[in-house]
C-alpha cells in the first residue's frame, strides 16, 4: 500500500452516503490506524484477527463495514423486514449497549437495525424487537442463548460473527459459551476476532473459530500504553491512599476521574471515606443492579458526578469522553488489566493522565505490570514532608477504616431486621 492511501478520507472510501454523512457527523474524518487496515478486509469477506490496544476505534472498524454491507444487500434485495445477519459477542452489559451505540450513531437513515441484548432486565422488549425484525444482534453470552433456546432468536442466516474484548470475555470463563454458539452458526460465514492481548489461549481459541486464509493485524507498540496518557505511580501505604485520593481530587476539582479498585466491597469502602470528606462519587460494579449501572455511567458521562469508582469487570472497555484522570486506588493483579484500565483516559486524540498508588505488599503486581508493558512506570516524587502533609490535612480523626467497616457491619445489620 502507498503511503498517500494513508491519507485517506471516509469520503473518498467504497461506502454509502449515509453512512459517509454520519461519520461525518460524529467527526470522523480520516481511518485510525486499525481502522485503515481492518476496513478492504472485512469489506471483502475475509477472516479476520485483530490485536490493537484499547482507545484504538476498533468498533467502528467493524461497524462501518458491516452496516455498509447490510444495508447493499437489503437495497439490492429490496428486502423490507429484518433478519439477523450479524451477531456481535461483548463479554459485559456496558461494552454491549456501548457497541450498540455506535452501530446506530453510523447506521442512521440507513434502516439498518441493530439490537442490544444483555441480562439484568425483563426480556419483554428484547423479544418485541427480534420479533419486529433486526438485523444486528450485540450482546453478553447468558441473554442471547436464553432468547436462542425459546426460539426468539434465529441464528440459521447469520453471515458475519464478531468477537470483541475476546481475551476479557475468556478470562471471564465464556471460552464454551462462545464454542456453543459457533455450533449454531452456519459454517459458511465472514469470523472476526477482535482482542487487546494475544497468548497462547487467544490464539488457540481464535484459530479454532478463523479459516485458514484469516488475515492478521496486529497493532500494539512495544509499550502497550497509549502514547496520549501521561502515567505515573506513587508508593503510597494501603491505609493512606484514601488521602492521596481525596488530595488529588480537591486540587483538580473540574477533572473527570475514573478509580479502579480491587474488590466491590473496597469500591464501598472508598465511595465512604470520599462521602466523608464532602466529595460526591458513585461506584459501579457487579453487585449493582443494571438500572443502577446505567444511572451511574450516565452521570458520569454527562458530567453531573465527576468521581466514579469501579471495579474492572464492569469498567473494562467503557468509552466515556473527556475522562481527565485515571487512578489505580488498587493495582491490578492481572497486568493486562493495567493497560486497559488507564486506557480509559486519553482516547481518540485527548490526552489523558494516570497515577496509581503502590503499597508495600502490591510491589509484586507492579513488577508483573512492568515486565508486561515492558517499560518502567515513573515514579512521581512525594518527599516525606508532602506525604505527612497530605495525611495530616486530610485526616481529621474520623475516617478511619475501622469506622467504615463498623458503619456497614450497621448497614447489614438494618437490612437483615427489616
Amino acid at each position: 500500500m502507498s503511503m498517500f492511501a494513508l491519507q485517506m478520507k471516509f469520503e473518498e472510501y467504497r461506502l454509502s452516503k449515509e453512512v459517509k454523512q454520519n461519520l461525518d457527523e460524529m467527526g470522523f474524518k480520516r481511518p485510525t490506524d486499525i481502522q485503515f487496515k481492518c476496513l478492504p478486509h472485512i469489506q471483502r469477506g475475509e477472516d479476520l484477527l485483530a490485536i490493537a490496544q484499547t482507545g484504538t476505534g476498533k468498533t467502528a472498524a467493524f461497524a462501518i463495514p458491516l452496516i455498509d454491507k447490510i444495508q447493499q444487500i437489503k437495497y439490492k434485495s429490496h428486502e423490507r423486514g429484518s433478519l439477523v445477519r450479524a451477531i456481535v459477542m461483548a463479554p459485559t452489559r456496558e461494552l454491549a449497549q456501548q457497541i450498540t451505540k455506535v452501530f446506530n450513531q453510523i447506521g442512521k437513515n440507513t434502516k439498518v437495525k441493530a439490537l442490544c441484548l444483555h441480562g439484568g432486565v425483563e426480556q419483554e422488549y428484547q423479544i418485541n424487537k427480534l420479533i419486529e425484525g433486526m438485523d444486528i444482534i450485540v450482546s453478553t453470552p447468558g441473554r442471547m442463548f436464553d432468547l436462542v433456546s425459546q426460539g426468539y432468536l434465529k441464528l440459521e442466516k447469520i453471515e458475519v460473527l464478531i468477537l470483541d474484548e475476546a481475551d476479557h470475555m475468556l478470562d471471564l470463563g465464556f471460552a464454551k459459551d462462545i464454542d456453543d454458539l459457533v455450533l449454531k452458526l452456519p459454517k459458511r460465514r465472514q469470523t472476526l476476532f477482535f482482542s487487546a492481548t494475544i497468548n497462547k489461549k487467544i490464539k488457540k481459541q481464535a484459530y479454532k473459530m478463523v479459516s485458514s486464509k484469516a488475515i492478521r493485524i496486529q497493532i500494539s507498540p512495544k509499550d502497550p500504553v497509549s502514547k496520549n496518557v501521561n502515567h505515573q505511580m506513587v508508593f503510597v501505604e494501603m491505609d493512606d491512599k484514601r488521602f492521596f485520593l481525596q488530595r488529588l481530587i480537591q486540587e483538580n476539582e473540574n477533572l473527570k476521574f475514573l478509580v479502579f479498585v480491587r474488590t466491590k466491597v473496597r469500591a464501598e469502602r472508598v465511595k465512604s471515606a470520599m462521602e466523608r470528606v464532602a466529595i460526591d462519587c458513585l461506584t459501579i460494579h457487579g453487585d449493582k443492579e443494571q438500572q443502577d449501572r446505567e444511572t451511574a455511567l450516565l452521570a458520569f458521562r454527562t458530567g453531573a458526578c465527576k468521581l466514579l469508582i469501579a471495579t474492572d469487570v464492569t469498567a473494562r472497555g467503557i468509552d466515556i469522553e473527556g475522562v481527565d484522570y485515571v487512578v489505580n486506588y488498587d493495582l491490578p493483579e492481572v497486568p493486562e488489566n493495567y493497560v486497559h484500565r488507564v486506557g480509559r483516559t486519553g482516547r481518540g486524540k485527548a490526552k489523558g493522565k494516570a497515577i496509581s498508588f503502590c503499597a508495600k505488599e502490591e510491589k509484586e503486581y507492579l513488577t508483573a505490570i512492568e515486565d508486561y508493558t515492558t517499560v518502567p512506570i515513573t515514579r512521581a516524587t512525594v518527599t516525606r514532608s508532602e506525604y505527612s502533609e497530605t495525611v495530616e490535612l486530610a485526616d481529621d480523626g474520623k475516617d478511619d477504616w475501622k469506622s467504615l467497616i463498623n458503619m456497614e457491619v450497621k448497614k447489614s445489620k438494618k437490612k437483615k431486621k427489616k
